[in-house]
């Protein structure tokens, strides 16, 4: 399936993610979704490798953007190799999304590791949020789903991102239950609430700063590969004041077919305490934590991570 990345065009400063638009086009996504499930993998996984190349040639941001996080993250100025890896790695988990919604397991190698943690929360019928960030697969997430019915996923996103990846997923497999609580909208915090009295699992990408659209909690500075860096922390203040559980939860592609799907508890707000310096003092250290755990992982897998944006606003205007 084609990779999507933002246009060549200039965004606001503010939450510029948030409102890009996509490139690419539904017909070639229809045709790769075609091409993966009727002609099989090895044939799919053949079209990345000009798919990669039309996007190193033609999308400037997100090829510029690539190489400022890898030479952060390698200690290097990467190699042309390097670009190609990081985007075909992207390329490849985009492809298998196809085999994930439509229950094509036996496409890929999947290894859970902490799935106990997922029972537990089913068990307990109270939700959980999924803390995730843009690294590796997170329709991975759903692979769970087939050996525990119980489980029901929801993403916390802007509804118009991602919308042509979600229409093609959706006439691929009409049952998939593709959950979204729009985010911003009167209501979304009710909406969260329900889902989760509901049982369900809450999923936020924690690695995009969010500003300017009147969301709770607080932007913070924090190191990150070496320079400071904007993170919210406005999932975990959610998690508290809902009173629930933060499981940190990724997929890491390791080439190939292979995957690993990791759940590891990362804070327990279910009994905050009553001090509000305290609660602060909670949520300082739960996102001080989630920005280690996502250092730690980039190191682990650099081409995992595709944040094709500028993360480190150094794109912004300074004052002189």
């Amino acid at each position: 399936m084609s990779a999507t990345f933002p246009p060549d065009k200039p965004a606001p400063a503010t939450s510029e993610w948030a409102g890009r638009g996509e490139q690419g086009s539904m017909p070639a996504l229809r045709l790769m979704a075609w091409i993966a499930l009727r002609l099989g993998r090895p044939a799919a996984r053949l079209l990345l490798h000009p798919i990669t190349l039309y996007y190193l040639c033609f999308a400037a941001q997100a090829r510029r953007h690539s190489a400022r996080y890898l030479a952060r993250v390698l200690g290097r100025p990467p190699t042309f190799g390097d670009r190609y890896r990081h985007v075909h790695a992207f390329a490849s988990t985009v492809l298998d999304r196809v085999y994930f919604v439509s229950g094509r397991m036996d496409a890929v190698d999947l290894k859970l590791v902490g799935a106990e943690l997922i029972d537990q929360t089913l068990a307990e019928g109270r939700g959980a949020f999924l803390l995730g960030a843009h690294i590796g697969s997170f329709e991975a997430l759903h692979a769970v789903g087939e050996s525990r019915h119980a489980l029901r996923v929801a993403m916390v996103m802007y509804p118009d991102n991602a919308r042509m990846i979600h229409a093609v997923l959706k006439a691929l497999a009409p049952s998939f239950p593709l959950g979204i609580i729009p985010i911003g909208r009167p209501g979304s915090t009710l909406a969260i609430r329900d889902w989760l009295d509901g049982g369900g699992l809450v999923g936020l990408l924690g690695d995009r700063h969010i500003g300017g659209e009147g969301t709770r909690g607080a932007t913070l500075e924090l190191p990150f590969l070496g320079r400071p860096a904007r993170f919210s922390d406005g999932p975990l203040r959610l998690a508290m004041m809902l009173r629930r559980r933060v499981i940190f939860m990724v997929a890491l592609y390791l080439g190939g077919r292979r995957y690993e799907l990791r759940f590891v508890q990362m804070a327990d707000f279910s009994r905050p305490p009553a001090a509000a310096a305290e609660r602060e003092q909670l949520i300082a250290a739960a996102l001080r934590d989630y920005v280690a755990r996502l250092e730690a992982l980039v190191h682990e897998a650099p081409t995992n991570w595709f944040n094709f944006f500028d993360f480190w606003a150094e794109d912004a205007p300074h004052d002189a």
